[in-house]
């Protein structure tokens, strides 16, 4: 859905960025969009999350993060949330 450019952006997929890998990249809009699976729910998982935040928010970038269910149970509403987002940000540039 993020990649067919349905929001009217382009994304890009698996994009290195220092140390870190992103789910999905825009950069037009600063988005990160993550879609986390249960080991991001565990103590490691929410301290790794919680440096990469910071360092992704030093960056400039704002990130949603998603649990894979909320995904599959509800596609509609997280990509309407993207896109109210996108369309924020790109109004505000």
């Amino acid at each position: 859905m993020l990649r067919n450019n349905q929001l009217g952006v382009h994304f890009r997929r698996q994009v290195p960025l220092g140390p870190y890998v992103l789910d999905f990249l825009c950069l037009p809009a600063k988005l990160v969009v993550e879609l986390d699976g249960s080991q991001h729910y565990h103590k490691t998982g929410l301290a790794f999350d919680s440096k990469r935040g910071a360092y992704l928010r030093a960056k400039g970038l704002k990130v949603f993060r998603f649990n894979n269910r909320e995904f599959l149970t509800n596609p509609s509403g997280v990509m309407q949330s993207i896109y109210e987002h996108i369309q924020k940000e790109l109004s505000a540039s």
